[in-house]
């Protein structure tokens, strides 16, 4: 195994000279929990962040309480999803609320401005404050809040790690990732919900179970089916337009599934059959080490590796080229400068 955690990701040059290094870890494992391929250290231990959102959702579904509510797929997708606020988002928020019988006033999540640029600019130029709604996390919080009311359990501490859910939720996760509860590190999200602390290689089997869930209890595969079905069919709910995760999912068309998280935390699902017929389901997930605050690492080396792992055609990598992997650099006059490009190997077992 590499000695390092980190290795180099992503290198930006200027001339012939790299200027600066995004160094990360991925790791890339079957269902079975074997892991196939990797790059710096795969049991990196790292926050899955929004990555881990489709498996805050299994329990309830799991239980049948998106039956029992009557969720449409695209609701099933919103409470998986890092939605961008667009009025689309919202208001699919707000129904599936009033359905509930709950109010935007329920959530804990916190408010920011809606990521959607046009959204936002339209909204502070009208003098509209942002609202919970519009958050990110509005539809997994609404859906925890369906998750207590299914239950029966209290509401207004819907988010401590003690509450009933959120033991469910930690007990689902770890046993998707193989691993003991004792061994998930929790803490809290930007939206004040528990989130989960795993070695790259077990969150990544996780995500391989979450695409080909077969050899699970008949109960835990419906509901991975029914997660992965809904997001796969409303991609536009998981992210929004002109995001990475709704337009890799958009132009692979059901064959991929992706769920970004912060902090440069990316998941992906192969489903099986993605890489050709008989092909299994993988998962991968990968963490740039210095978070990605410009955003280009992180899905130029996604495609990069996709792309090494046969999941993409020449047509869907010409769809998604202005995510990378390679993109050049200019300056303020237009001139390239230089280029950006992914830089790192894959080990395999």
């Amino acid at each position: 195994m590499p000695d390092r955690t980190y290795q180099p990701l992503y290198e930006l040059t200027r001339g012939r000279v790299v200027e600066s290094i995004h160094y990360g870890a991925l790791a890339i494992s079957d269902a079975s929990g074997n892991l196939i391929a990797w790059v710096g250290d795969p049991h990196t231990r790292t926050y899955l962040r929004s990555t881990a959102k489709p498996f805050q959702a299994l329990p309830f579904i799991e239980a049948g309480g998106h039956t029992h509510f009557s969720f449409s797929p695209a609701e099933i997708a919103l409470i998986c999803a890092s939605h961008t606020g667009t009025d689309a988002h919202a208001e699919l928020v707000a129904s599936l609320q009033a359905r509930l019988g709950l109010s935007e006033s329920a959530l804990q999540c916190g408010v920011h401005p809606p990521y959607d640029e046009a959204t936002a600019k339209r909204l502070a130029a009208a003098g509209t404050a942002p609202h919970a709604n519009r958050h990110n996390c509005s539809g997994k919080h609404t859906g925890m809040l369906a998750h207590a009311l299914f239950k029966n359990a209290p509401l207004e501490t819907y988010l401590e790690p003690e509450h009933p859910i959120q033991q469910a939720i930690l007990t689902a996760f770890a046993e998707m990732c193989g691993l003991p509860p004792a061994e998930i590190d929790l803490g809290i999200d930007g939206c004040s919900a528990p989130n989960f602390c795993a070695p790259l290689a077990h969150a990544a089997a996780a995500l391989a179970r979450l695409a080909g869930p077969d050899d699970l209890p008949a109960g835990r595969a419906a509901a991975c089916h029914t997660i992965t079905a809904a997001m796969l069919a409303h991609p536009e709910m998981v992210s929004g337009p002109g995001t990475f995760d709704t337009d890799l999912m958009q132009a692979t068309q059901g064959r991929i599934l992706t769920k970004g998280g912060a902090e440069g935390y990316q998941g992906i699902c192969l489903l099986p059959g993605a890489r050709g017929p008989g092909s299994p389901a993988l998962g991968i997930a990968l963490k740039i080490a210095d978070g990605d605050r410009r955003g280009w690492a992180r899905p130029a080396a996604t495609l990069a590796l996709l792309t090494e792992l046969g999941a993409l055609t020449e047509t869907e990598q010409a769809a998604l080229a202005a995510y990378g992997p390679r993109r050049s650099i200019t300056n303020w006059r237009g001139l390239e400068v230089g280029e950006a490009r992914p830089c790192f190997t894959l080990e395999r077992a």
